[in-house]
Order: structure tokens, then sequence, then C-alpha cells
């Protein structure tokens, strides 16, 4: 054997004792860290079981996607649960806009700061009651259900103004998927906002306490007063939810919405335009007339709703709800508060309120 011949012997032996201690090494360092990480590799980040007790900080990238919420103080472990599934599923720049007032920013900070969202990125703006001066009516039963936050939607636009598109969302939501497909929703040009259709498929014929079937717009408004007659719209023109609300905040602008929206607000105080089938609802009526023919569609997966009524357990099977991309506890049954359908759902996500005053009330088991 030539000298040449041993010496490329002697390296081709080199290289293989080199490979096999470098993967003696890769197997120790691989064994090290499923001892301190057991759970690492078997559940990724973005999948639809991400489990919101892994505690990964995701490197956030791409446009900011601004999400408008709002907390009150009676309600502020709800708004947490909605925010902590918003964050940890998905990788997107979310920049929460959080309106309340002003007896709850000093709790909504503390819960915030020593939780897993002490790394959100969010504002707090603090809502002004008046300016639903000369907007409600003064019928006690209006006035009890004319919780001023509930208007905050109307104001998007002035709330955020710095960005073209943002999504608002009621507190008694879970979104299951990532915000960023939400944001996505196309809306068609002309259209500021898109909603979802009552009539869709996921959650038709929604049943309200006491007031039967209501898909429609005569379950909201009173199409025998002059001003709705006047207006043109078909009765059984099908209603839509706002409880979740992709908006065109350019469009929302040029079209005056928040003015028209006020418009009619004070027009109801004097003409009382509201149908009595739903007393509850006065926040949905302004919304129906000033978007009426004029709003882009959500894919029905991404609003399911009507979980806070009754029979909700029985309407939509476990595997759906598992599916669904955004569960929404619209209704009198809050996952928090009395019994509520897919509470267990709700729970996954929240979290214990470090100052003692909030805690979920379960009154009875499922």
């Amino acid at each position: 054997m030539t000298m040449r011949k041993v010496n490329v012997a002697i390296l081709v032996l080199l290289a293989v004792a080199f490979l096999i201690i470098v993967q003696r090494n890769l197997l120790n360092l691989s064994d090290f860290l499923h001892k301190e990480h057991p759970d690492a590799g078997m559940i990724l980040p973005f999948e639809s079981e991400l489990s919101p007790d892994l505690g990964l900080e995701l490197v956030r990238k791409g446009e900011e996607i601004p999400v408008l919420i709002t907390a009150a103080e009676e309600r502020l472990g709800s708004v947490i649960a909605a925010m902590n599934s918003i964050y940890q599923n998905s990788k997107a720049n979310i920049v929460f806009t959080i309106v309340t007032l002003n007896d709850t920013v000093d709790h909504l900070k503390v819960w915030l700061s020593k939780t897993k969202l002490n790394n959100v990125n969010y504002k707090i703006v603090i809502f002004k009651p008046e300016l639903l001066t000369g907007k409600i009516a003064k019928d006690p039963q209006t006035l009890e259900a004319a919780k001023p936050l509930t208007f905050a939607r109307f104001y998007l636009s002035a709330y955020i103004p710095e960005a073209e598109k943002a999504i608002y969302l009621d507190d008694d939501v879970i979104v299951q998927g990532d915000i960023q497909d939400l944001f996505e929703t196309p809306i068609k040009p002309g259209h500021a906002a898109a909603f979802s259709e009552d009539c869709d498929s996921a959650s038709a014929k929604g049943i309200v306490r006491g007031a039967g079937t209501q898909n429609n717009y005569i379950g909201f408004l009173d199409f025998k007063k002059e001003a709705i007659k006047k207006l043109g719209m078909r009765a059984n023109t099908c209603s839509f939810n706002p409880g979740v609300i992709i908006a065109n905040l350019t469009e929302w602008r040029n079209q005056n919405i928040t003015q028209q929206l006020e418009h009619w607000m004070e027009l109801n105080t004097k003409e009382d335009l509201y149908s009595k089938t739903l007393a509850e609802s006065i926040t949905t009526p302004p919304l129906l007339i000033v978007f009426y023919k004029r709003h882009s569609s959500i894919d029905p997966m991404w609003h399911v709703r009507h979980l806070g009524t009754t029979g909700a357990g029985n309407r939509y099977s476990p595997q759906f709800v598992k599916a669904a991309k955004l569960l929404h506890w619209n209704g009198h049954y809050k996952p928090w508060g009395r019994t509520s359908s897919f509470s267990d759902v709700w729970d996954k996500w929240f979290l214990p309120d470090p100052t003692g005053k909030f805690v979920p009330v379960r009154r009875h088991t499922d």
C-alpha cells in the first residue's frame, strides 16, 4: 500500500470517529433536554391543540394587529381569558386596546403584570360616559341594559386612530384559532365592516330567552315606526351579531360611521325605534340600520355564538366546539358565572386574579 493510500485511510477513520463522537454528544443533549422539558416537541405552538399551560414566549412578527376589547370591573376575568386565548394561539404582532372605566385601571394593570400576559403589548383607554348623554332613553329597563362600555365599538376609529383596519371583540369570547386569519378577513370595497350573519350555518336560529328565534331585522327594530319605514329595509333581512367586528377604519372615518350611529341612538330616545322583543339589546339596532346591505361577512367558524343561551350544550357537539375558531358566550349564562355550556373550554384560558377580587362562580355543575 502506498503512503498516499495510507494517509487517505487514516483521514477516513478520523472522520468516522469524529462523526461518532458528535452523534453521541447530540444524543446526550437530547436526553438532557427531554429531562428538563419532557413536553418539548410533543405539541407544536400553532396547532389547534396548543396548551395554554406551556408558557412559551413566542417571537411576535409582522404588521400590527389592533384588537379592541372592553374591560368592565365585574367581568374583568373574562377580558383576561379572552386576551390570553388570543395571545397564546398566535405569533402575530397583536396590540390590544382595552377600553375601561377609571375605577378598573389599577386592578387591570396588576392582573396583567403578574401573569403570563405581562409581555402583552397593550394600551388602556378610558371610556367617557358623557359621550352617551342624550343618546340613551331614560326608560328604567333601558338604563339597566345600557352598560356604557357596550358602546365602545361605536368609537373604534377614535380609539385606534393610527390604524387602517382593526378587530373588535366582546369580552365573553375565547379565540381558538390564529387571530391573524380573522384579521385577514376580506372586506369588500366600500364596506366599513364585516360581521357574522345570524342565518349562517354555524349559529343559525339562535334562541334568545323570552323572545323566541331572533335572526332577522324585525326582531330588533319596530317596523311600524315611520323613521324605520322610510329606510325601505326588509323586515326579514338576516341580522348580524356585532360581538365580533372586522373594521376597515379608513372607510369607517370616510363614511362617518360613528356619527351615523349616534344619530340613530338620539332618534331612538325620541321615537322609540327598537323592538320590545329584545329589550336588552340597545347596541345592535343602530348597527343594523347603518350597515344594512353594506357589510361583508365573517367565516361562520370565526364566530360560533349563543353558547350562553339555554340549550347550547345540545345545539353544539364537543367536537364542533373544539373545531371552532372563536366561541362566543352571548346570552344570560356566562362561563365564569352561573351554569353555562362548555365552561371547561373557558377555564383553560382563565388566569386567576392575583388580587383575589375576581373568582369564577359555579353554582351548579354541568
